[in-house]
């Protein structure tokens, strides 16, 4: 075997395990500012991709790490597409269906209104009955809240779309991460337009997802995440997003 022909080999063989071994890591590209895609690159960026992307290193993962629309992701986590998804909030339905690793951070799950809207707060969800209550299509928020029959709106395709319709008066009330809906209304300038109801619906911890069955990429990922976590690593990332 002439010799070139032999380094090539030896280099190929090298390279495939690594290869293999790489992580395909996709999140939602509509979910600021833990998540999103900015400016001509296109690249990630956000609170989440970091913390995500800072993790991988210290696991020592080769990974790609892209972001789709919501249901894209989840589409590709159930289809083998990729081996990792974030963020996925942390309920029975979701432990049902995949293996969570994390939590990577909690957020307060809240409801926002008009300011000039008469509700004032909430203390059971019949409180809400006889409002339209707007989330994200195919976003999972609270067992309870998920499976009460509210006049429910969920045409809203990603959040940005949420918080619009509901300055343009279409829904009385929206659900969502309190971080992430004022994001999008500063976005606006509608700070003054708006108010979060005191009480939240939940303080709700949110996971990177594998495939059903997939428990040992779940717990390298989730090693590698208490290890930074326990030493303060994450720290700075989290203070930096405003968390």
């Amino acid at each position: 075997m002439p010799v070139r022909l032999f380094l090539f080999c030896l280099l190929l063989g090298a390279a495939l395990p690594a290869l293999a071994d790489g992580w395909r890591v996709v999140g939602d590209e509509q979910f600021a500012p833990y998540s999103f895609q900015y400016g001509e690159d296109r690249q990630p960026r956000g609170l989440d991709v970091e913390v995500v992307q800072a993790v991988l290193r210290e696991a020592g993962i080769d990974y790609q790490l892209r972001l789709y629309p919501w249901a894209r992701v989840k589409q590709m986590l159930a289809l083998g597409d990729a081996e990792m998804a974030f963020q996925f909030a942390g309920t029975p339905e979701r432990r049902a269906q995949y293996e969570l690793a994390g939590p990577l951070r909690s957020g307060a799950t809240v409801f926002m209104t008009l300011r000039k809207f008469p509700l004032a707060d909430w203390q059971r969800l019949d409180d809400l009955a006889p409002y339209s209550v707007g989330q994200v299509s195919g976003y999972s928020y609270e067992a309870a809240f998920d499976s009460f029959a509210f006049r429910r709106d969920s045409s809203a395709q990603n959040p940005r779309q949420l918080v619009a319709m509901l300055l343009a008066g279409r829904i009385d009330v929206i659900v969502g991460d309190r971080l992430q809906l004022m994001h999008f209304v500063r976005e606006q300038r509608a700070e003054q337009q708006v108010r979060i109801l005191p009480r939240p619906l939940v303080e709700m911890p949110r996971y990177v997802a594998f495939a059903k069955g997939d428990s040992a990429r779940a717990q390298r990922f989730a090693s590698a995440l208490q290890r930074l976590q326990r030493a303060g690593k994450l720290d700075a990332i989290y203070r930096r997003w405003g968390l």
